[in-house]
């Protein structure tokens, strides 16, 4: 008699199968491509509650399972002072989906709410503060956020448009006040609209950016109508209709910045100019 699966179990199964080119091989991609994970690694796996980062705890679980690298997972979720609603839901889709996770709060909310210029900053920067100091408490070296490609190029487009400079995220970057800590992207080659199509797969629901100024914010993945990071999808769901390759073209471009032909860019805290080395043809 066949035995019948259980709900973690399908979950667990249409990673591997079902989504194995939009999800898990993507994510086998960005770990050999960006060596993020080095044997004996205890990596802080940082779950937001939303659906990127559950997703990425799942990857992470199968990851285990699968990979010849031996190395820890602590699966952190910190609460910057949910609601209830949204802190009982975070809860439930854990044990829904088989994530042991470890909570720790914050008043992070309190603070950043009371800041009336750039609460967003504010709060992106403790809320990784916490984390950062959270997982080195734990004994862990690393920690796993879960960014994904869109991220990388909206932010690229985004700091085009509304910061005058071209910058983005990298897949992997040392902490610069945590010493011996490192920060990993490994959901860095895997599109937006495949953990989508996962998440309606498997008929979860995850909470959304639970912050009072997600209306207006331009770092928050879930911003609003009103974000600018909100208006560059629009932008990009656009351009795809004519181009379907655009979010991959993106991404690439990313990786084969042309030096040559830029007029000027910032390394280190350094400006250079092409006119630097100009007379040195």
């Amino acid at each position: 008699m066949k035995r019948e699966l259980t709900k973690v179990q399908l979950i667990e199964q249409s990673i591997i199968r079902k989504y194995r080119k939009e999800l898990w091989a993507p994510f086998i991609n960005a770990i050999r491509t960006y060596d993020l994970i080095q044997p004996g690694d205890r990596i802080a796996v940082c779950i937001s509650g939303g659906k990127d980062s559950m997703c990425m705890a799942k990857l992470f679980q199968e990851l285990q399972r699968h990979s010849d690298i031996p190395f820890e997972a602590i699966y952190l979720v910190m609460d910057p002072g949910y609601n209830e609603i949204n802190r009982a839901k975070i809860e439930s889709n854990a044990k829904l989906l088989g994530i042991p996770i470890t909570i720790f709060e914050t008043n992070i909310f309190q603070v950043a709410n009371n800041q009336e210029k750039s609460p967003c900053y504010l709060c992106a920067r403790m809320r990784r503060g916490h984390l950062y100091n959270k997982a080195k408490e734990l004994g862990c070296n690393k920690i796993a956020l879960g960014h994904h490609l869109n991220d990388a190029i909206e932010t690229a487009l985004v700091s085009m448009m509304y910061a005058s400079k071209i910058d983005t995220l990298i897949p992997k970057a040392h902490s610069e006040h945590f010493e011996g800590m490192e920060l990993i992207r490994p959901m860095y080659c895997i599109k937006e609209d495949s953990i989508k199509a996962w998440c309606q797969y498997n008929e979860l629901e995850f909470i959304q950016c639970a912050c009072r100024f997600t209306e207006n914010c331009a770092i928050c993945d879930n911003g609003g109508g009103g974000s600018k990071r909100q208006e560059v999808k629009n932008l990009i769901r656009r351009l795809k209709k004519e181009n379907p390759e655009i979010e991959h073209n993106i991404f690439r471009s990313l990786h084969a910045v042309q030096l040559n032909t830029f007029p000027g860019y910032k390394q280190d805290g350094v400006m250079h100019s092409f006119l630097d080395t100009y007379d040195n043809h």
